[in-house]
């Protein structure tokens, strides 16, 4: 297909789910927000949380969530790098989603070159987190108990490439203690085995652990932060067992590396009044994240060194990669 054709696809692939909601709204423009994953997953529901204050603070425009799932995200990228960058398309992408398919995909590499990145919006922390009834007491006394006997502790994750699942390999190999890393289907089953007491830990999201640790089915034992949450600030960061592991996942929003710089400067605007809007903070309190800015030339550096983390982790424990998004 040539380049023109297939752009044109993409346009029309774009704005189809857009035109019914333009036909109640004719004069205002409709912004297609790209996601990854099928409808109900976590990265689409942040987005459609998210979409409201966009159009708040962007003004004078509709956003309409397209989703667009597939190859653990990678889909969305490419298409979102396809995209005419003159047009209407945005991406709702994140990392570490974004690097580690860089690593894991064929022909991921080189993809963050072809996108321009506005800024991250949302932090959410990696936690972990174990049963009430039989807890462990720390990260560091599940080290502990695993360089003992690791298959009596195992510890349960979502799908292997996902953020938590990266988080437990990273905490293996800065501790140099073997994990029995469970790797489960959804970020949800992960939570129930620990909830059940059949996993020892868990690592998850700090939003997929919230409503455990809430009614008190989970306890957190630690977080991959470098200070205490104020989501969550009764559980110790890792840092204070002397493991130096911060990971989160930061959520925001990308461009076609083409588009022109003034539109990326004025969603950076938009997305300063986002982080700001005390109703935006306060639906992070309320559902695990922080709003927090941080702009696309700082989380493209962070970016590329996930890269080379993830890379090197790669050649010596490469996880799989039938993760589907």
């Amino acid at each position: 297909m040539k380049p023109l054709a297939r752009r044109s696809l993409i346009g029309a692939m774009l704005t189809l789910p857009a035109v019914a909601r333009a036909r109640t709204i004719p004069s205002v423009p409709v912004i297609a927000l790209i996601v990854g994953s099928p409808p109900g997953r976590g990265a689409d529901l942040a987005a459609r949380a998210f979409a409201p204050y966009l159009e708040r603070h962007l003004r004078q425009v509709r956003v309409a969530v397209v989703n667009r799932p597939g190859e653990a995200g990678l889909t969305a990228l490419r298409l979102l790098a396809d995209s005419d960058p003159a047009g209407t398309a945005i991406g709702w992408v994140a990392s570490p989603t974004l690097p580690a398919r860089m690593v894991d995909r064929p022909g991921g590499d080189g993809l963050l070159d072809r996108l321009q990145l506005v800024a991250a919006v949302r932090k959410e922390p990696i936690v972990f987190v174990s049963c009430t009834r039989s807890p462990v007491a720390s990260v560091g006394a599940l080290l502990k108990r695993a360089g003992d006997d690791a298959a009596a502790v195992p510890l349960g994750t979502p799908p292997e490439g996902s953020a938590g699942h990266l988080a437990a390999l990273r905490l293996q190999a800065i501790s140099g203690v073997a994990l029995n890393i469970v790797a489960f289907p959804s970020s949800a089953a992960a939570r129930q085995a620990a909830h059940a007491g059949n996993v020892a830990a868990a690592a998850l999201a700090l939003g997929d652990a919230l409503e455990g640790l809430r009614d008190g089915g989970l306890i957190g034992v630690g977080i991959a932060t470098r200070r205490p949450s104020r989501v969550l600030p009764t559980v110790a960061p890792l840092r204070e067992s002397g493991l130096v592991l911060s990971a989160a996942i930061l959520r925001g929003l990308a461009l076609p590396a083409k588009t022109d710089p003034a539109r990326r400067a004025a969603l950076q605007d938009a997305l300063r009044g986002v982080v700001a809007d005390p109703e935006f903070i306060a639906a992070g309190d309320e559902s695990g994240f922080l709003a927090s800015l941080v702009t696309g030339d700082a989380w493209a550096a962070q970016m590329r060194e996930e890269h080379a983390t993830l890379a090197e982790m790669w050649q010596t424990a490469p996880w799989a990669i039938g993760l589907t998004g």
